[in-house]
């Protein structure tokens, strides 16, 4: 009922090695320029108390980002308002692409993964945010995401 994003689409494992590059299973910075965050994009299954789940990076201010990271381990700092944000993850089930949308970052108690809302338009995965997803595009999701699992494992 969940997928995550490994890095944000403009991490190259080349910086892993690089002193001015971080990334770590919830933060990420790219030459001390390019900041990110990874939270989750929630999906309600309609029919359901469950949740379907994209974990997803998203791009913030270098401000938005130090206030967020400064905080990233202080009780209460589910109270700050949300960060803005671009969304850095490309989920391929989706046409057009998810890179760049607009989203508003709200982070939640220590321990939970924040939570990303995304902008109110009418790209595919904004209306799932909004109005929920069938058990069956939970399943074409996961077939997709396994398939395309598949094609970047071979040579």
């Amino acid at each position: 009922m969940n997928y995550m994003a490994e890095a944000p689409a403009v991490w190259n494992p080349a910086f892993a090695d690089v002193d001015d590059c971080l990334l770590s299973p919830d933060l990420c910075v790219i030459h001390a320029q390019h900041y990110f965050v990874r939270g989750l994009i929630e999906i309600p299954v309609i029919g359901s108390d469950e949740v379907f789940s994209w974990g997803v990076w998203v791009s913030l201010s270098r401000e938005n980002f130090s206030r967020a990271a400064d905080r990233w381990v202080m009780p209460g700092r589910e109270s700050e308002k949300p960060y803005f944000g671009w969304l850095t993850t490309d989920l391929p089930v989706y046409s057009p692409t998810t890179l760049d949308l607009k989203t508003n970052v709200h982070t939640r108690p220590v321990g939970e993964r924040p939570f990303v809302e995304l902008e109110p338009t009418d790209h595919p995965l904004a209306v799932e945010q909004r109005t929920g997803i069938t058990r069956d595009r939970v399943r074409e999701i996961a077939a997709k995401v396994l398939h395309a699992s598949r094609d970047r494992q071979q040579p």
